[in-house]
Formats: structure tokens, sequence, C-alpha cells
């Protein structure tokens, strides 16, 4: 099959040998790894963001990177590049015009936006991928992408209730979670050096959603335990993060100062490292889409305390692999992480079994496969194709996009 991914801003060219690399962009290099490796032919589009880069990169592990004009060529905010999708959309037609892909798959509502608009007035089957809901803003646009494309990938069913919830035929939603590099999380290995206390660790990006300051907050029901907090800008820039210095000083004003520790940015490479040197991974957020770092730490024989939002809900079996509290609640919280730190004998049986469940379920291998079937799915003769009653959709989307419910936006292709 012929597939075309659609990256717009989040180049994944080197990402797959860039240990700074995460998010979005390795899972569309990885994925793009995992279905050449099944035979696939890949090609991904993304925006040009430096003019040195050539047009075609070819990439070791078997894809094909194609970088188009969508505005400056430099690294710029989602809101500059917005008003430029269309241009980005009009690159993707030319080139489709006389060498049509059997199916697309575009990543962020924005390349989804890009695709679904490229594909106007053709069969091209459509596969969008949010990786969670926006919301907010962005809310309507989301929405109207859903609705055009001819499949939607969610990462967990919570992600396919919010898309059904949105107006998404549930008939056109596979739920397909995001991969864990199995080869890489292992229980042996390297990690990093600890104290002789016992050791929880948290990762996060230092907003208000990672629910880490419900973490500190429990933390001084748990005796004799270090918590190590990874995440955010670089550790030498820590102190410029409004969220780091809220954290730290709520840490301070509960007397868990000395036992808090902020590493600041770590990269990827270095993560298994650090979750093997935990005895329990704490995951606090307030909502997750996917809880990816909850299946890496099981991926390396850690077990998970997390909180039963989103895609943690679905990641972490409760007695199972791990503990599940509700968001926002220390004391719940504090008492599950007592009740593992406590029992040696559990942890080693939680760890196992989350071994098992990511070799099983969350392996690169099985998610590439299950995408596939998505891919076939959407290119079905059972499923609407994008060409067959999109003109409402398109003109929305224009609208959406402008904020003038009486004209196209001049940066979107009308013709």
């Amino acid at each position: 099959m012929k597939i075309a991914m659609i990256s717009l801003q989040d180049n994944p060219s080197t990402a797959l040998h860039d240990p700074d690399a995460r998010g979005r962009r390795r899972h569309v290099a990885t994925l793009s790894r995992e279905l050449h490796r099944l035979g696939h032919e890949l090609t991904i589009y993304t925006r040009r963001t430096d003019p040195r880069l050539p047009e075609h990169v070819r990439v070791d592990d078997g894809f094909e990177v194609v970088h188009l004009p969508a505005g400056p060529a430099r690294p710029a905010p989602q809101e500059e590049v917005v008003p430029h999708i269309g241009e980005f959309a009009q690159c993707l037609s030319s080139r489709w015009d006389t060498a049509a892909p059997d199916v697309v798959h575009a990543h962020h509502w924005i390349s989804g936006l890009a695709a679904v608009l490229s594909a106007r007035g053709t069969a091209i089957p459509i596969v969008q991928s949010f990786h969670g809901l926006t919301g907010g803003e962005s809310a309507e646009i989301e929405r109207l992408v859903g609705r055009g494309a001819t499949g939607v990938v969610a990462t967990s069913g919570q992600e396919a209730a919010e898309l059904a919830r949105l107006g998404v035929r549930r008939s056109r939603i596979s739920t397909v979670p995001w991969g864990v590099d199995t080869r890489l999380f292992v229980p042996t290995g390297p990690t990093t050096p600890r104290t002789g206390r016992l050791r929880v660790v948290a990762t996060g990006d230092l907003t208000p959603q990672d629910g880490l300051d419900d973490l500190i907050v429990a933390l001084t029901a748990v005796s004799a335990t270090e918590l190590v907090i990874a995440g955010g800008p670089d550790r030498r820039l820590l102190d410029r993060n409004e969220e780091y210095r809220r954290l730290r000083a709520l840490a301070a004003a509960h007397d868990v100062g000395g036992e808090v520790s902020f590493l600041g940015h770590v990269p990827h490479s270095e993560m298994p490292a650090l979750l093997r040197s935990a005895d329990v991974v704490a995951c606090p957020q307030r909502h997750a889409s996917f809880g990816v770092v909850a299946l890496e730490a099981m991926s390396c024989g850690v077990p998970v305390v997390a909180t039963a939002a989103g895609g943690l809900a679905e990641s972490v079996v409760h007695q199972v692999t791990g503990l599940l509290v509700p968001p926002q609640n220390p004391t719940l919280l504090a008492r599950a992480l007592r009740a593992l730190l406590g029992d040696e004998v559990r942890r080693q049986q939680f760890g196992i079994a989350g071994q098992d469940r990511v070799r099983i379920r969350y392996g690169w291998d099985r998610v590439a496969l299950e995408t596939g079937r998505a891919y076939h799915r959407a290119a079905g003769p059972e499923v609407i194709t994008t060409q067959r009653g999109a003109e409402p959709v398109y003109a929305r989307m224009r609208r959406a996009l402008s904020g003038d419910e009486g004209a196209p936006d001049p940066g979107v292709p009308t013709g």
C-alpha cells in the first residue's frame, strides 16, 4: 500500500536517531518505519523549516520525507503556521494529481485540515489521528476535520468516545494505542544513581495538568521516600519556568523540599535508566491521552501508580500492573504509594505483569499491524469517500479558519 503521512508541524526525518525526540515526532517516524517493515511504501510530508533543507530526504529507516513550503522557512508556532495551511494543501494536491497515494494518514488537526483540503474532489481516503483532542479554540476545526476524514484513529477508548460526541461516526473510528519500544525499555540495564531511600519517579511537561502538585502533597504522607521529577526545560533553565517555581515552593511549604528533585529535560535515550531506578513510577495527570510513560515504565518492569484519567485508565490494569486512583486526590494517591512501596513482592508481581502486557499489546509491530487494518478499513468500498457530500464540510472549515461566516479564508484553496 502506498501511504502518505502528513506531519505538518513535526518533522520526523531525524527523530529515530535524535535522543531528544519524543511525542508525535517520534511516533510518526517509528510508525512509518514499522509500516515499511510490513511492506508498505511510505512518504512523509512536512513543512519546510529551513531553506537549506532539500525537498526530498531518504531516511535509512525505509521512508522518504518531503519538505513543502508553508509560511516562513523556519520553526514557527502553530498560530503562525495556520494561515499557510492552504499553501501546504495546494502543494499536496498538485503532487497527487499525478501520483495519488492509496491512503493518507494525517497527524494532529493542523495536518488533518491540510490533508482533507488537498483531497477535495477525489476518492483518496483520509485517516486522521488527533493524538488527543485539543478542544478550546480548536474544537470546531477538530470536529470538522474528524467528520471530513474517511476514518479516524483514536489512541484510547476515551478519545473514541470524545470523537463520537463530536459527531464522528463510530463506524469510522478505529482505536489503536501508541506503541512502546520494547527493545529500548527493558528491565535490565544501567540505572540512574540513587540514594538509599525508596524512589518514586514522575515525568511531565511542568504544566498544572501534570498533577505534580497532588503528588508533592501526597509525598508528605509517605515516609523515607524521594521523588524525582523529569521533564520541562533544560535543568539550567528551570528557574525561568513558572510551574517549576510553584512546585518548588509547594514542596518547601509542606516540608518535603529536600525529598523532591527536578531533573529538567531528560533525553528519550536516558529515560529507561531513570525509570529502572524507580521503585514506583507515578502518573498523577489530570488528563492523559495515551499514558505512554506508564507503558514505558511497565515495559521496564516497574509498577505504576496512576490516576484513572484518559488513556492511563486503559494502560494500567488496576491490581495487576499497578494501582489506579481518582485524579486530584492526594490522600488516595499517598495511600496507593504506601501500599506498593511497603510491599516488595507485590511490586515485583506488578512489574512482571506490566512487562508482559506491554510486550503483547503495545509493541510497535502490533501497533503498525492494527494501523494498517485501519487504512484498509478506510479504503474499503463500504466507507463514504472524502468526495461524496464533502462540500458543506469544506465550506464550514473555511469559515472556521477565517472567523468570517460570509467569506472563505484566503489561505485555503477554494477552487
